[in-house]
Order: C-alpha cells, then sequence, then structure tokens
C-alpha cells in the first residue's frame, strides 16, 4: 500500500514536470543551492522528479516489484502498523542519507544537478535482499536471475568503480549510499534480522 502510494506520487509530480506545469528546476537536487542556499528542501524533492519517461518507469517498475516484499517483512518484523510507518521512514531517510555524498563533494558546483529516486529504490531493493538473499533478480540483457547475494556485492562494486571513474550523468555514488543504507536500516531497528539473512543463506 505504501509502496502503490510513492508510485502514484513520484509518477504524478514528475509528470507534471515533463508537461511543464511544474518547474523542474525547483524541484533538482543542486548541492550548491542545499549548501550555500539552504535549500534544504531539494535532499527530498529531487526523488520526485526524472530526467524522462524512461528513467521514471525503471525506478517505479523496480520499486513496484521489490517494494510489497519489503512491505510484507516489515509487516512480519515489525507489525502491520509499525512495519508500514517504518518503510514510509526507510524510503523517504533513504532519498537525503543517498544524497550526501554528492552535497560535500559537489557543494560548491553550481552547475550539478541530479532528479530521480535511484538512490531510495537501490535502498529498497537491497532490503528485500536483506530478507531474501537468494531471491532471483534480473539485469536487462541477460536472461537468467542473478541470486541476490551474488548481485549485491556486484552492485556496489559496479557503483564504486564507475563513481571513481565519473565518466557519465549517472549517479553512481547514490546508488552506493542508498543501497547500504538499505541494508543498514532495518539492522538498526532490529539487530536480529541478520540472524534471518545468515539462516536463508543456511549459514
Amino acid at each position: 500500500m505504501v509502496t502503490l502510494i510513492i508510485i502514484l506520487i513520484t509518477a504524478g509530480v514528475s509528470i507534471l514536470c515533463f508537461t511543464g506545469t511544474l518547474n523542474i528546476h525547483s524541484w533538482v537536487f543542486n548541492a550548491y543551492q542545499v549548501w550555500h542556499g539552504k535549500q534544504w528542501h531539494r535532499m527530498l524533492s529531487y526523488s520526485l522528479v526524472h530526467s524522462g519517461w524512461g528513467h521514471l518507469i525503471f525506478n517505479m517498475l523496480t520499486l513496484y516489484f521489490f517494494g510489497p516484499v519489503v512491505e510484507q517483512y516489515f509487516a512480519a518484523a515489525f507489525g502491520a502498523t509499525a512495519g508500514a510507518i517504518l518503510f514510509a521512514v526507510l524510503y523517504v531517510s533513504a532519498i537525503a542519507v543517498s544524497t550526501v555524498g554528492d552535497l560535500l563533494k559537489y557543494r560548491n558546483d553550481y552547475g550539478y544537478n541530479a532528479v530521480g529516486a535511484s538512490g531510495a529504490v537501490s535502498a529498497i531493493l537491497f532490503t528485500s535482499i536483506l530478507f531474501e538473499p537468494k531471491m532471483g533478480i534480473y539485469i536487462f540483457m541477460i536472461p537468467i536471475p542473478i541470486p541476490g547475494y551474488i548481485f549485491a556485492p556486484l552492485y556496489l562494486l559496479y557503483c564504486w568503480y564507475m563513481a571513481r571513474r565519473n565518466m557519465d550523468n549517472i549517479g553512481h555514488t547514490a546508488h552506493f549510499w542508498g543501497a547500504v543504507y538499505g541494508l543498514v536500516f532495518p539492522l538498526l531497528c532490529k539487530p536480529s534480522i541478520f540472524a534471518h539473512f545468515l539462516a536463508q543463506l543456511g549459514l
């Protein structure tokens, strides 16, 4: 339910920006404006806008598939109401946490902008892997599923490598820290989840 609400809000705001009804420039993450202009709302609002339809659809489809998995496990671990609240807290806080690295790195670069929910979506994806590490994950152009416990370290390594190269306009740093946060947040809320993780792996 929370996943659906997030998807509807994000898609709605993004579409309004696509059509020009909303001014996207006031929503994007601009490290200079956040740091020097104290426009702290940009630490959250950037997740509601996307660079295009492909960007929006990819993020929302990923959230659609993995969000309900996390919601179900949170309900089992914390209870229905508390689980729903913690899921929302995880998602919203991941938006800000995932971009702290870029804030510090680009705080004096007026030209740096970022949009999209990828950091928060990465957090949800990795939380689902924490609960179900053998879950198969499909990657574009690869016809067979990759177990989560294999996908996770490969994804983190890829994000770290691409962030160091800094050769494209993708927020690899936000993806990396969002993913890490998706592992850390549930364990801070309930450390015994790690025992469940090990049991799922047969350890």
